[in-house]
């Protein structure tokens, strides 16, 4: 399969912000993990709401670090299968993958906004602070919005320039080029 040029301009400076905000996102939920251990173990005081917050803020980190997996590919995968066939059918099977893929972040979504309507007119709120469920249901919505363009972006690289996963086993690599730029 012929290695595609990287993409530039838009797509790899929306996947760069994707990217960014699962970071900020993830280093919030650590953050609050641990401000809460040391309020609860050090001065038996917790953080109020701090499980709450905690586990939806987590639901926002998983949701933008999917949209990032959706366009590296960097997920868990074994392709006994597809290494043993020639390019042209490794091609197919790798497009085919990540159709599906599609279909499943389209339906995640799709049933993610039917949570986040029935939060808004629900009422639904944390115990101690009573914060509204909603803003979080919309944020991870949002992740999974930025997942669906990551993995329709993954898919057209895959199909119509015939890039391959493999573009993406030295992200390290890769990404220490990026930034000598």
């Amino acid at each position: 399969m012929r290695d595609a040029p990287s993409p530039g301009g838009p797509i790899r400076r929306a996947v760069q912000l994707i990217e960014r905000i699962a970071g900020a996102v993830l280093g919030l939920v650590t953050v609050l993990i641990v401000a809460s251990a040391i309020g609860r173990y050090g001065f038996a005081r917790p953080l109020p709401d701090a499980f709450d917050l905690s586990r939806l803020v987590l639901g926002v980190a998983i949701a933008w670090g999917f949209a990032s997996v959706a366009w590296h590919g960097t997920h868990i995968k074994v392709d006994l299968l597809a290494q043993a066939v020639r390019p042209p059918a490794r091609r197919w099977i790798n497009a085919v993958a990540w159709a599906v893929l599609l279909l499943f972040t389209a339906l995640l979504t799709w049933k993610i906004w039917g949570r986040v309507s029935a939060a808004m007119s629900g009422g639904d709120a944390t115990m101690d602070l009573r914060l509204p469920h909603w803003p979080f249901f919309l944020a991870i919505w949002l992740g999974l919005v930025a997942a669906l363009f990551a993995t329709i972006a993954r898919l057209w690289r895959i199909v119509v320039q015939g890039a391959d996963l493999g573009e993406f086993d030295g992200i390290d690599a890769q990404l220490l080029q990026d930034q000598k730029k």
